[in-house]
This record gives structure tokens, C-alpha cells and sequence, in this order.
């Protein structure tokens, strides 16, 4: 499978069923080749992918991530093959272990150490029992990584890599770390809007969640962020590396340098104004002629 350059990761739950379809279907009648929805504390993310199967017919179904401690490793194998079966191989299973505040404090489960949880998960599932109709095709199996160890466990159990929350200086690191033949797939935050005070202003609002999960804080560490560009909301400089902002020449210029660091298919996340989960559709019209580059 073919993930396409270019995708949209988005927050589908507040516009209901038939609007998260009718969304779906938009995107992909835009050139948009695959569509990635999140889980945390909404709408479960294999049900929103199954109706929307029914209501597309090339957009790939992509979890942006499936929790491991939200399922245990057979229902995660019987749900990858009934959603395989049922899209004809369209589904990107996304995976990920999530933060430690989420799976602790939510889910109230023992988070365990990262890379060696993933691994044992990732070995299970490939020997759990399935007695179900096996699909015809089988979509890719991508991992929530952001630093060495998960990136080399993504290259070997898996088919390739979704970081989330990540620079373009983070995609060059990971294309190294991944090797020349596994997919490498960031999200990106765009947002458009030409004010620099707004822009940061509405940024802030959605990076507020994100900078305060250590495993996302630990990773920007890595790449020369220093814990004051963490202090009230964010530095200029992080928002700025987190979120693209400006107008859509702007835009398109962040997705092609993460193309040109190396990523094979960028999934962006169309920010709205008003600062709700979502998506802005206006802003994607507008990127939608990238998907041809």
C-alpha cells in the first residue's frame, strides 16, 4: 500500500457521524489520500473508521494513534483484520503507548517501559488467534514513534513511523534512524492565519495538552529545546517549530521541507480559529493542489 504524500489528520468526533463521513468523503474528492483520526477520550476510532469505509472508496483509514492499553493484543489483531476486511485493505493501523498521565491517570493501567511494552505487544498480536474471514488485503502497520528506540523497533516490527508533535529537524533525525525503506509519516500542525500575535495565540491554545506529556517534552529535548521554551504556553521559537502558520504559501513551504527531509507522506492537521477540535476546511482546499507534487 501506497500511503500518498499527503493526508489529513483530524479531529472528527464533534461533527458527528454523517458529518464526519461527509467530511471523508471531501477530502478525499480533494486528492487527499488518507485520513487520520486520533483516539483519547472521544468516539472510538475503529467505529468512526468502519462508517466512513462505507462512505469512501480510495482514502486510506489511518489511526493517529490506536492506544495498545485501550485494547489488549487479540482484539487489536480481530480488529485490524474485520477493518481490513471491511475497507479492502485501506486501514493504516497506527499504534502507539500513549503517556504515561493518559494511560495512569485515565485509563488507570501500569504504564510500562515503552519500547520493550510495544514489543511484546506487537509479538502478540502476530500469534494471536483470529478464527474470523480472513481479508483479502492487509492494510500497513505504523508505530507512534519519536526517539531512537521506538524508531528502531518501527523499522523492524513494523511498517514504518508516525510521529506526532514533531519539527522538521525531527523528521531528518527519524529518516536517518529508519532507515532508506520504511515509511515515514509526521503530522503537522498548519494554521491560516497571517498575524503573528494571533497566530501564536490560537497555537498556544492547542499545544497547551501536548508540552505538558512528558513524552512529547522529552523528545523536543533531544532537539535543542530547553525546558524554558516549555514556561507560559510555549516560546515563539517552539510554536513556531510546532505550528506552521501564515498564509498557504507558507504552509506548503513546511510540508515540503518535511518531504525534503525525508518524509514520504505528511499527514497535516488544518487548525481552526475559534480554537475547537476539528478541522478547517477552507485551509485544506487551499493545500489541496500539494497532493499532485
Amino acid at each position: 500500500m501506497s500511503l500518498g504524500k499527503l493526508g489529513v489528520w483530524a479531529w472528527v468526533d464533534n461533527a458527528g457521524f454523517d458529518g464526519a463521513a461527509d467530511f471523508a468523503q471531501q477530502i478525499e474528492n480533494l486528492g487527499y489520500s488518507t485520513l487520520w483520526v486520533p483516539e483519547a477520550v472521544g468516539c472510538d476510532p475503529f467505529v468512526m473508521l468502519a462508517l466512513i469505509a462505507q462512505r469512501t472508496t480510495t482514502l486510506k483509514l489511518a489511526t493517529g494513534i490506536a492506544n495498545i492499553y485501550a485494547r489488549d493484543a487479540m482484539a487489536m489483531q480481530s480488529v485490524r483484520k474485520t477493518l481490513d476486511g471491511l475497507s479492502d485493505g485501506r486501514l493504516v493501523l497506527g499504534l502507539g503507548v500513549s503517556h504515561p498521565e493518559m494511560v495512569s491517570s485515565f485509563r488507570q493501567h501500569d504504564y510500562g517501559k515503552p519500547v520493550s511494552t510495544m514489543r511484546r505487544y506487537l509479538e502478540s498480536m502476530d500469534n494471536a488467534l483470529y478464527a474470523g474471514p480472513q481479508p483479502e488485503k492487509q492494510g500497513l502497520r505504523m508505530l507512534a514513534a519519536l526517539r531512537k528506540n521506538m524508531l528502531g523497533l518501527a523499522a523492524e516490527k513494523a511498517d514504518g513511523a508516525h510521529p506526532y508533535f514533531v519539527p522538521v529537524e525531527h523528521t531528518a533525525r527519524a529518516r536517518e534512524l529508519l532507515g532508506a525503506d520504511k515509511l515515514l509519516a509526521p503530522e503537522q500542525m498548519v494554521l491560516l492565519e497571517t498575524d503573528p500575535t494571533e497566530a501564536r495565540r490560537i497555537a498556544r491554545g492547542y499545544m497547551a495538552t501536548y508540552i505538558g506529556l512528558q513524552n512529547y517534552r522529552n523528545n523536543l529535548l533531544t532537539l535543542g529545546f530547553e525546558d524554558s521554551d516549555f514556561d507560559d504556553g510555549g516560546s515563539d521559537r517552539l510554536v513556531d517549530a510546532i505550528v506552521a502558520w501564515g498564509d498557504e504559501d507558507v504552509l506548503a513551504e513546511r510540508i515540503r521541507q518535511h518531504w525534503q527531509a525525508g518524509a514520504d507522506h505528511v499527514c497535516i492537521q488544518a487548525l481552526r480559529k475559534d480554537g475547537e477540535n476539528g478541522f478547517d476546511l477552507e485551509t485544506l482546499q487551499k493545500l489541496a493542489p500539494l497532493c499532485n507534487e
